[in-house]
């Protein structure tokens, strides 16, 4: 029986040890195909859909099948939506390139000094507008400039090929974007939609662990700074995912102004939080502990109540729970806040501002999150109560600067090279001035163009070699178009993985490109590898040149131009003190971000003058908004002006010096701000004093001096990045 029983533990231990090594298995499986295994993945699309177009187009006997691969290696991206995206736009941008490069061949016939200024100009033009207009906008722009310099230059002295030319760079366009768009949506595709879906879940976690933490006062210091800078990337990169994921799914597409709303209203719930996390910090400072005591036990059972979700996942029926629970705790919360209020009428007089106040953000960001929820619940019912509000619009802003810069810089290398080529008469020189364009479009929206601009000159510089020996060895030996994808898909699969790393795409980009503008075959292949040689030196030297220009020619880091960006970021106040106030929070939230996201890009994440622009964010949308509500809450308090005649005034020279304040920071106008707002609330006291017996009319003016307080706070602050020196 014992021997029985030992051979029992032994087998039950052994299926033990084999159960958990196949779960690690399992596991370990499970985590590769959802990191490196969807690198992997998408490096196979990538290279078969190449292949796939250059193999139709050979069948068609168009000119030149490398066209189509270039194509393949610009717009493929990980997910279906994005390439879809790309390719509407590209189309757009490939139709106006052509039209431009037909328009300038009619005006400029065998004159290819006016040609070239045309073409420096266009070029100049269109990646201007890139930079203006970004995200997927952007490539449009983009396409329509370098294309026109891709059909235009190789025949500009010969106009009379330029029709067809342009005919066949379009076929070829096509094909590449189809072969992309099918490969991506047909091959386990990865859908935009479902990453959307993903970062929804994640988003709202992460908020609402943040917000637990900030309504229990358990934040660390400089942790709300650099969380509320990360949801700057997240809010700009939701609005992106959500703009492409439409391209894919006609499900996405009919909520896409209900997730525009969703991403607006989760921007106003941040600013709300904010606000109450700098109270209660300032709150803290100074000596208003019995504010902080009376205040705490209705924090914390919001916070309770928002962390009574404790799954990893969070759909619909758990954002329904949650609303039905917060409108409960909001309807009881201003009885049971004049409740508490009393007391300190009789006890403790001088604390009531700071104790109004934050109730007034308590509530507000109640309000706020329920209208949050209130949209993430309906995303997958049939009604929607967003749809019933007026439409959502993502406003970006870019600085006029940047924009003349961005073009002053292009045409600068574009022409130069162009000069140089006609000048010389250089027979690569046509190549110089493609390579040059590609590179300025395909840099311009980067944070640092110049680093972008040598690991492409490295990549091409690399492709050329890889290009000489494909060239002189390969192609010699392959017969057959399947003897020919086996030899180039480890050279362009090399070139994918490269582009798909963040610190190598450069290199990546620019091996891939230029491999197949260089060495890719075409249906009659031409040994030359001197014309090889000589047109990757060319395209090399433009590379080298533009980052020579991107250093030289306005570059993007120059401090004046980020001053003029940080000075945008605080003119947001003064469009909060002077705009319509239709809309107005949409586009005060959605531009203020769109600004500090261009800043993140420019300035590196852990430098000084990061963290001041990070300030300056974090100021303007507290005053920004502080001023908005307190611009609502006067249209509805109109009144006032028959009850004291300097209640109107005194409030708008409120938002006049708030505005000066932000437009120009010094001691000088903060003192005559805070001046101004202590003024104003002396006349808002004495008009509630007046009203007191009228309970709506009090509670006005309560809010309006609620909003006062809250931006004199403020201004008072020690952290504040105001300069009172």
């Amino acid at each position: 029986m014992k021997r029985q029983h030992a051979i029992k533990q032994v087998s039950s231990d052994t299926f033990g040890w084999r159960a958990g090594m196949l779960r690690a298995i399992a596991d370990a499986g499970t985590e590769w195909a959802t990191t490196d295994g969807l690198i992997w993945l998408h490096l196979f699309k990538t290279v078969l859909a190449a292949l796939l177009a250059l193999g139709i187009a050979m069948l068609l006997e168009l000119q030149q099948p490398r066209t189509a691969m270039t194509t393949v290696f610009v717009l493929m991206q990980p997910f279906s939506g994005m390439v879809l995206a790309k390719s509407f736009y590209r189309i757009v941008g490939t139709f106006v390139g052509m039209l431009a490069a037909l328009l300038l061949g009619a005006l400029f016939a065998q004159q290819p000094e006016l040609y070239m200024i045309g073409i420096t100009a266009w070029m100049g033009a269109c990646v201007a507008a890139a930079v203006r207009y970004r995200h997927f906008r952007w490539y449009g722009f983009v396409l329509a400039g370098y294309t026109a310099a891709l059909i235009g230059i190789p025949t500009v002295m010969q106009p009379n090929g330029l029709f067809l030319a342009a005919l066949t760079r379009a076929a070829e366009v096509a094909i590449g974007i189809i072969c992309s768009a099918a490969v991506s949506a047909l091959i386990v595709p990865r859908r935009s939609s479902l990453a959307l879906q993903n970062a929804l879940q994640s988003r709202h976690l992460n908020f609402t662990a943040f917000a637990m933490k900030v309504l229990d006062g358990a934040v660390e210091r400089g942790t709300s700074e650099r969380y509320f800078a990360d949801l700057v990337d997240e809010v700009v990169g939701f609005e992106a995912t959500r703009a492409f994921a439409a391209f894919e799914d006609p499900g996405m597409r009919s909520r896409s102004q209900v997730l525009a709303r969703l991403n607006h209203e989760f921007m106003d719930v941040c600013a709300r939080l904010h606000a109450l996390h700098q109270l209660r910090k300032r709150l803290r400072d100074n000596p208003s502990v019995q504010v902080v005591q009376a205040t705490a036990p209705y924090l914390h059972e919001l916070s309770q109540l928002l962390g009574a979700h404790k799954e990893r996942r969070f759909d619909s029926s758990d954002a329904a729970r949650i609303a039905i629970r917060l409108k409960a705790f909001q309807s009881t919360l201003p009885a049971r806040m004049r409740a508490t209020r009393r007391p300190l009428e009789s006890d403790e007089p001088q604390c009531l501002p700071d104790f109004d106040t934050a109730g007034e953000l308590l509530y507000r960001f109640v309000v706020e999150f329920i209208r949050y929820i209130d949209t993430y619940a309906s995303l997958e019912t049939n009604h929607n109560p967003a749809r019933e509000r007026p439409p959502v619009r993502y406003v970006s802003r870019t600085n006029a600067f940047v924009v003349a810069c961005t073009f002053a810089r292009t045409a600068a290398v574009v022409g130069a090279i162009s000069w140089f080529w006609i000048a010389t008469n250089w027979p690569s020189g046509g190549m110089a001035v493609i390579g040059a364009a590609l590179t300025c479009a395909l840099t311009s929206s980067a944070p640092n163009p110049v680093k972008l601009a040598l690991q492409m000159s490295v990549g091409a510089a690399c492709a050329t070699i890889a290009g000489y020996l494909v060239t002189c060895y390969v192609y010699p030996a392959v017969d057959g178009f399947p003897l020919l994808c086996t030899m180039l898909a480890p050279v362009l699969a090399a070139g994918t993985f490269f582009a798909s790393r963040t610190k190598t795409a450069g290199y990546g980009v620019g091996f891939t490109v230029f491999f197949c503008l260089l060495a890719a075959p075409d249906n009659v292949v031409v040994y030359a590898p001197d014309l090889l040689i000589n047109n990757g030196i060319s395209i090399v030297v433009s590379m080298l040149v533009t980052a020579i220009g991107a250093a030289i020619v306005f570059p993007v880091q120059m401090p004046w131009l980020i001053a003029r960006i940080e000075g945008d970021l605080r003119s947001q106040v003064t469009l909060a003190c002077t705009a319509p106030l239709a809309g107005l929070a949409q586009r005060f939230q959605s531009s203020t971000h769109d600004l500090m996201h261009q800043l993140r890009m420019l300035l590196p994440k852990r430098s000084r003058r990061h963290r001041n622009a990070l300030r300056w964010m974090l100021a303007t949308l507290e005053v920004g908004h502080a001023t908005i509500d307190l611009r609502s809450e006067i249209e509805r308090a109109t009144y006032a002006s028959d009850v004291h005649a300097r209640w109107k005034p005194s409030l708008d020279r409120v938002t006049r010096d708030l505005a000066q304040l932000f437009e120009r920071p010094d001691r000088a106008h903060a003192e005559r701000t805070q001046i101004s707002v202590r003024a104003a609330m002396r006349v808002v006291q004495q008009v509630l004093e007046t009203v007191h017996t009228d309970r709506e009319k009090r509670h006005d003016q309560q809010r309006i001096l609620s909003c006062l307080h809250f931006i004199r706070t403020a201004l008072l602050d020690k952290g504040a990045p105001f300069d009172t020196r």
